[in-house]
Formats: structure tokens, C-alpha cells, sequence
């Protein structure tokens, strides 16, 4: 299998792990406490399989224990930046309680923000180049989320108007009529 096809099934698996992600983290969920008790265990997670995981890869591929500084720096800084992406996307669900609602905003943004910084780099290495179908990507993402906002059920559908009014005025209109009765025995 070429490397490309690799690095495409390896990007499909994490868009089904973090994909994931958010509905698990909704389900972690205990009303009445608080959320952030399950961050806690995410950090944990993120501990164990995170050094397991980069261990036993750096072994497999046959390189050393021996970290240069800006493995180490760059590691700990996108360690970092997942940390709190995992903080935000818990006060995201605590505040809205609906995982549905958040993970397009969540994957379409981060997605465009990858792109963005990526033709930052770029330019600050003199090699930038913005192409138009990139641009109409970025158009496509922003136009998915609102789509799949508009269009996801997100919880129990709502119930007409009219009928929350027609109903607040029977249940009146019963009370009086069984007021009046009262009155009248």
C-alpha cells in the first residue's frame, strides 16, 4: 500500500476517534455535577496512551529515546493546544448539551484553522500560494456547518406554538369553568 493511502486511512480513523469524541463526551455527562469531572480522565487517557502509544511508535520505527528541543517543545505545545481544545469542547457541550450542535463547528473550524495556519507557514517560508479552489473550500466548510446546523436534529423536536397556546388557554379556560362550577354547588 502506498504512503499516501496509509496516511489517508490513518486520517480517516482519526476523524472516526474524534468523531466520537464529542457524542462520548456528552454521554461522560452526570447531571447535577459537574462536567469537567470526566476532563480529568480524558487527561488521564491522554497521559497513558499518549506516552504507551509514542513509545512503543518510536521503538517500532527503529529511532532512539533521545528527544532534540524542538521535538520537545513542539510536543509539549501541541499537547497543549489539544489540552484545551478538549477543555473548550467541554464547556462547548456543558453550555449547549448537544454534541450535534457543536462537533460541525468544531471539525469545519479546526479544519479551516489548519488550512490558515498551513498558508501561514508558508508565506513566513517565502512559498505561499493561496489557490481559488481552496478558497471555494473554505466557502464549502462554512456552508456544510450551517447546513448541518440548520438540518441535525438536536434533540426532541419542539412543539407548535399553537398548540402550547391552545393548550395553556384550555387548561384556563377548565380551571374557570371548574371555579365557577365550585362556586355554584
Amino acid at each position: 500500500m502506498n504512503p499516501r493511502t496509509v496516511g489517508l486511512l490513518f486520517a480517516i480513523a482519526t476523524a472516526v476517534f474524534w468523531g466520537l469524541y464529542g457524542p462520548a463526551l456528552g454521554k461522560s455527562r452526570i447531571v447535577g455535577q459537574t462536567p469537567f469531572k470526566p476532563y480529568i480522565f480524558i487527561g488521564i487517557a491522554y497521559l497513558i496512551w499518549g506516552c504507551l502509544g509514542g513509545a512503543i511508535a518510536v521503538q517500532m520505527s527503529g529511532d532512539g529515546f533521545a528527544f532534540p528541543a524542538k521535538a520537545g517543545w513542539w510536543g509539549f505545545i501541541a499537547g497543549t493546544l489539544g489540552a484545551f481544545g478538549a477543555l473548550t469542547l467541554t464547556f462547548a457541550m456543558y453550555k449547549s448539551h448537544d454534541a450535534s450542535l457543536v462537533m460541525p463547528v468544531v471539525f469545519g473550524g479546526a479544519t479551516s484553522v489548519a488550512a490558515i495556519t498551513g498558508l501561514l507557514m508558508q508565506a513566513q517560508a517565502g512559498k505561499m500560494h493561496l489557490d481559488f479552489r481552496q478558497v471555494i473550500g473554505f466557502v464549502l466548510v462554512v456552508v456544510g456547518v450551517v447546513l448541518i446546523q440548520k438540518y441535525s436534529a438536536h434533540g426532541p423536536a419542539p412543539k407548535p406554538a399553537t398548540q402550547a397556546v391552545e393548550s395553556s388557554s384550555d387548561a384556563g379556560a377548565e380551571s374557570a369553568t371548574a371555579s365557577s362550577d365550585s362556586a355554584a354547588t
